[in-house]
């Protein structure tokens, strides 16, 4: 694809060169080496402004600046906002900041040094942010207070009694690609579904809601909404110890094998052509496509019951089958 921009030396639109080159930028009267792109015109050889490549050049010197001063990153900001269940408003607010303060570091906005001293502390210790919490809950709306410190009461409380979804999250987090809040969604729901088809019991004590797009666990959908249907940052979870049995494993795995080929809109049509979706779906009042309700674990039971009679399911390898004629029919 050709490459123009306007040059206001040759007064229009040419196409130019791109050099890239390390380069010694000032910010905040601190010299900053940092890799930089430089736009020439292919006409008249001037350097010209080209926006995408200005962003560029920002990023980088902002980014070299965090690692020399060993500044908290845009991800670990996201991680606290999903960690503690509180929003980027409230978390400014409760620390005393101005509140779009945390909006603007998610945004790319510099942060100052004691900024980020306080959100790494944060960051790396629950205790730390349930102190704050308490002393400065009057600083935020009370629910927003009840919902974070329902979380850091639970992250607190995590090692000795992990709930098994955030488990099975870890897991897929680790191990599959090119994953998405969508795809998380209907993965979880066929580790419940697979669990109980083998097992007779679920994985899962939490259940489900029947959205529009597949069954949605809300918990969860609160958890990583931050992401939209952006790639989920994968390492997020990946160092803390995955907590799970061997036939919770085994059935986690053979999920991602037959379920994770497909992606997140994929899966949803999936979900939406099985019964304990669409009964639940057509249950709902004047049909409004906004309201949920949650799916009965008895329509999981019968429905699966069923499938597993009738692809004859005696070990995990019977899921292909299932999975791969449910794809041919949304596909036809």
């Amino acid at each position: 694809m050709r490459e123009v921009a306007f040059c206001e030396y040759c007064m229009r639109e040419n196409e130019y060169k791109v050099i890239e080159a390390k380069k010694i930028s000032i910010l905040k009267d601190e010299e900053i080496y940092h890799m930089s792109k430089e736009a020439s015109c292919s006409n008249c050889g001037n350097v010209i402004f080209v926006s995408h490549i200005c962003d560029y050049n920002m990023k980088t010197l902002y980014e070299e600046y965090r690692i020399s001063h060993n500044l908290i990153e845009v991800k670990e900001i996201k991680r606290i906002i999903i960690k503690y269940s509180i929003n980027e408003e409230a978390l400014s607010l409760l620390l005393g900041w101005a509140r779009e303060t945390i909006i603007r570091f998610l945004n790319g906005d510099m942060i100052t040094t004691s900024h980020s001293d306080i959100l790494k502390k944060i960051y790396e210790n629950p205790n730390y942010y349930s102190i704050v919490l308490q002393t400065n809950k009057e600083r935020i709306n009370p629910i927003d207070y009840n919902k974070s410190r329902q979380a850091v009461k639970a992250f607190l409380s995590k090692d000795i009694t992990e709930e098994k979804i955030d488990a099975v999250i870890k897991y897929l987090l680790v191990r599959c690609e090119d994953f998405t809040p969508l795809a998380l969604q209907k993965l979880l729901y066929y580790v419940q579904t697979f669990y109980y088809v083998f097992t007779d019991k679920f994985i899962f004590k939490e259940d489900c809601e029947a959205f529009m797009n597949g069954p949605v666990y809300i918990s969860v959908y609160e958890r990583y909404k931050t992401f939209g249907y952006e790639e989920i940052n994968k390492d997020i979870l990946a160092n803390e110890k995955l907590n799970l049995e061997d036939v919770e494993r085994n059935v986690v795995e053979s999920v991602i094998k037959f379920y994770s080929c497909y992606s997140g809109k994929i899966l949803e049509q999936m979900t939406c052509n099985e019964a304990p979706w669409i009964i639940t779906r057509t249950s709902i009042i004047n049909d409004d496509r906004n309201s949920i309700k949650k799916i009965e674990k008895n329509l999981i039971t019968i429905y699966f019951k069923g499938i597993k009679q009738k692809y004859n399911m005696t070990n995990l390898l019977d899921i292909q089958k299932y999975s791969t004629d449910l794809f041919n029919k949304i596909s036809m």
